[in-house]
């Protein structure tokens, strides 16, 4: 009896700890989370998600209802927000068919040569006086004619190869007579209109006529007068008359 009561002790404990093992062995599927789950889960279902690495077990439990519940939550697409990019400015095109005429003042720039580079204006004569060259005829050429004829000039005896640009710094006034506020001369705005010219010049009197004026527009062909709407451009040199009406 007493040697039967003593295997008896250890038989018992053993069968204990057997079924505290059966007890706590996983019954359902153990699912390994890689990397771009928890992403997937917050943010959406990535472009080309990786099949999550699941334990063969058929078995049920809570990892499994867990399992589900995400699988039939609805998975949110999100559309790639589109970058706009301003489109940089056009460069501004310098008129390159302007004729120069008195009263214009230019830039003229000799490179390599301080000496020579400054700013001139268009005598009454037509001519720009510049170091060196003397006077150079400028009325009725263009800024890149100008500069060719200058360019040539000092390569007679001067500079070897000259480099030589010109601008227009200020253009010629305009001039606006008849009925307006403040007739006389005024500084040129590129892009002028009559109607603008009037503006500029204080606006119309009371008698004025202000439909059409009367444009004078003076080149090397000659004066042309003509009589025109307010909506007609006016150019460096030109003269605007505003008539008067008679009711």
């Amino acid at each position: 009896m007493r040697v039967a009561r003593a295997f008896r002790l250890p038989i018992t404990a053993i069968m204990t700890a057997l079924a505290l093992t059966g007890c706590m062995r996983t019954q359902g599927p153990v699912a390994v989370a890689q990397p771009g789950d928890l992403d997937s889960m917050a943010y959406g279902q990535p472009n080309n998600p990786a099949p999550p690495v699941v334990a063969a077990d058929a078995g049920g439990g809570a990892i499994a209802a867990l399992r589900s519940s995400f699988a039939a939550a609805p998975v949110r697409a999100y559309a790639p927000v589109p970058v706009v990019y301003a489109a940089a400015p056009a460069p501004v095109v310098y008129d390159a068919a302007y004729h120069l005429d008195a009263g214009d003042k230019l830039r003229v720039v000799v490179y390599g040569q301080e000496g020579l580079t400054n700013t001139y204006a268009i005598d009454a004569g037509g001519s720009i006086t510049m170091p060196l060259i003397g006077a150079v005829p400028a009325r009725g050429r263009t800024p890149a004619g100008l500069a060719a004829e200058i360019a040539a000039r000092l390569r007679n005896g001067y500079i070897r190869e000259p480099s030589v640009a010109v601008e227009v710094e200020a253009y010629r006034p305009f001039f606006i007579l008849g009925e307006v506020a403040a007739p006389g001369q005024y500084p040129y705005v590129p892009n002028m209109s009559v109607e603008s010219a009037v503006a500029i010049a204080g606006g119309f009197s009371a008698r004025a006529r202000r439909d059409r004026v009367t444009l004078t527009h003076t080149d090397a062909s000659g004066s042309m007068r003509t009589v025109v709407p307010l909506g007609t451009a006016v150019a460096p040199g030109d003269t605007v008359l505003v008539g008067e009406r008679w009711f």
